[in-house]
């Protein structure tokens, strides 16, 4: 499995028989300012955690150009759809439900958050609920995306009912959990081999940097794979 990302929780994750955008933040990100145009070359599926602009805003792009299978909550789906994404190209599902995309599965599970996209004159369109994904894959390590949460107890029942050895996990703190507390979820609810850090860095009120993260994995025995911009990671 090779993972890009793209700065906050935009992931491209790439195996044997499909490529999948994760939160495709390409437009408007200042961490990333090369285009949606590369990061959408070759994608087969197009995932998203929840509503909010900064995880969604590309999407459409995307979806547009490649003709991708959009995998998202039923409200995202439909409101996108409304934005010109093809209504056939949907597979929409929620909280508990598993969701069939070809070459893997796609299981969505709770996140504490919240779900809009904001328009013009401080308007917000509600999304549903947001969620973290859980993806499975035939002949690969399953992947959890936890989208943007805090700590919650019921961790544990994810990690017992799907195992999930790689995590995407957000640490910036504000508007997920920082660090430290993200540490503390890795440590008592999973048994990842390798975890990414991600949703830092992008604004100047999130934290800057992962070294809090770094530091509460350290002794773990779980690898920290820290991403840089564009650049791929194989695990």
């Amino acid at each position: 499995m090779k993972l890009t990302w793209y700065g906050h929780s935009a992931f491209r994750v790439e195996t044997k028989d499909a490529t999948i955008l994760i939160d495709p933040y390409l437009v408007g990100n200042p961490s990333w300012t090369g285009g949606w145009e590369g990061p959408a070359e070759g994608v087969t599926h197009v995932l998203l955690t929840h509503g909010h602009n900064d995880h969604v805003s590309g999407a459409v792009e995307v979806l547009k150009k490649s003709g991708a299978m959009l995998v998202a909550n039923f409200e995202i789906c439909m409101y996108l759809v409304g934005q010109g994404v093809g209504g056939d190209k949907i597979n929409p599902g929620n909280i508990g439900g598993t969701v069939d995309c070809g070459p893997f599965t796609t299981t969505f599970v709770q996140a504490l958050h919240s779900s809009s996209f904001g328009g013009e004159g401080g308007t917000n369109t509600y999304l549903g609920n947001p969620g973290g994904l859980v993806l499975h894959f035939p002949e690969d390590k399953t992947l959890y995306h936890m989208g943007d949460t805090d700590i919650f107890s019921d961790m544990a029942l994810i990690n017992e009912l799907h195992e999930p050895k790689i995590g995407i996990v957000p640490i910036g703190d504000r508007f997920t959990m920082g660090g430290a507390v993200a540490a503390l979820a890795c440590r008592r609810f999973f048994d990842f081999d390798t975890v990414v850090p991600c949703h830092f860095g992008t604004f100047s009120m999130i934290d800057q940097t992962a070294d809090k993260f770094v530091a509460g994995m350290e002794g773990s025995g779980a690898k920290v794979a820290l991403p840089k911009i564009g650049k791929a990671i194989t695990i």
